[in-house]
């Protein structure tokens, strides 16, 4: 008997192993692949091998325009793949990391992918002083809006016309307001909400899956769950170096070919940081992440 002829897809749902698979043409499959290698992301346009009614075996991942991850020593985690903008979510309660922060666009900008900065629980008297320490990134042409969550018609008059036609990635550390904005502008999606606990400080994660749901005037968003960390192990010097765009001009007077950013005499970098054009803040992450890339590789 013939195997049935493969159908192609999008993958809209990954939750560990397991892979919703809407199909191109109509109805969706519930699939898993076959082996240990990475699997697809929320975002991946695949190959399927029906099984059953409703099943299927996820073939082959088709050409991806980008992949979104993170990495570090124990795993990495995929977050989304082919995507056209981040929609970073940060507040000023729990207090945002501006490291976490920063990684992230590192990420964003390796994956050639522009980011968005939404400053969620504005109307708190800290969303100045947040936005104050996003001043250096707005600056490098991250764009920083600010709004509460719980406001959904703020939200969708704010958020909509950036999000229309695009397929766009919402993440967030926990306890951001992350769920919250999602329901704002997608309400069917019924995400869980979680008041954040003032005594840690921080807030427990509510997605356990990466979730895409498509916004009502066109395009897609993309939930994730919460983060509390986010190595970058999968990039190069090269790639990290693209994530700090005040880098690209000071590079070009660099003494070295090779020139690391960190000791080098004529190092354009460090003459910047020196005259003030590239913040030290921003250097002192940059080298922060390419010492845990080269620690890693040598264990």
């Amino acid at each position: 008997m013939a195997e049935p002829a493969a159908l192609q897809g999008r993958v809209i749902a990954v939750h560990g192993r397991h892979y919703g698979v809407a199909i191109d043409g109509g109805g969706q499959r519930q699939c898993y692949t076959r082996g240990k290698k990475a699997g697809p992301a929320v975002g991946d346009h695949v190959r399927v091998r029906p099984e059953g009614r409703q099943e299927g075996v996820i073939l082959d991942i088709l050409p991806r325009r980008n992949l979104f991850y993170r990495s570090d020593a124990q795993r990495s985690k995929q977050f989304a793949a082919n995507i056209d903008q981040l929609l970073l979510v940060l507040a000023c309660e729990p207090e945002f990391s501006d490291d976490l922060t920063g990684r992230a666009l590192v990420a964003a900008a390796s994956a050639g992918v522009p980011a968005l900065i939404v400053l969620n629980k504005a109307d708190l008297p800290g969303a100045a002083a947040a936005r104050a320490r996003l001043a250096t990134v707005e600056a490098l042409g991250t764009p920083v809006v600010l709004l509460s969550a719980l406001d959904t018609g703020q939200v969708r008059a704010t958020l909509g016309p950036r999000l229309r036609d695009r397929l766009t990635l919402l993440l967030g550390q926990s306890g951001m307001g992350k769920s919250t904005l999602l329901n704002a502008l997608v309400p069917e999606a019924l995400a869980a909400t979680q008041a954040h606990s003032e005594a840690l400080g921080t807030g427990r994660h509510t997605t356990t899956r990466t979730q895409l749901y498509p916004l009502p005037e066109g395009g897609g968003l993309i939930d994730s769950p919460g983060f509390q960390a986010f190595g970058l192990q999968h990039l190069s010097a090269h790639d990290i170096e693209q994530g700090f765009p005040e880098f690209a001009a000071p590079i070009s007077e660099c003494r070295f070919y090779n020139c690391t950013h960190r000791h080098e005499p004529g190092c354009g970098v460090l003459a910047a940081v020196e005259r003030g054009d590239v913040r030290p803040e921003r250097h002192a992450l940059y080298r922060r992440i390419l010492a845990e890339n080269e620690a890693a590789r040598r264990y």
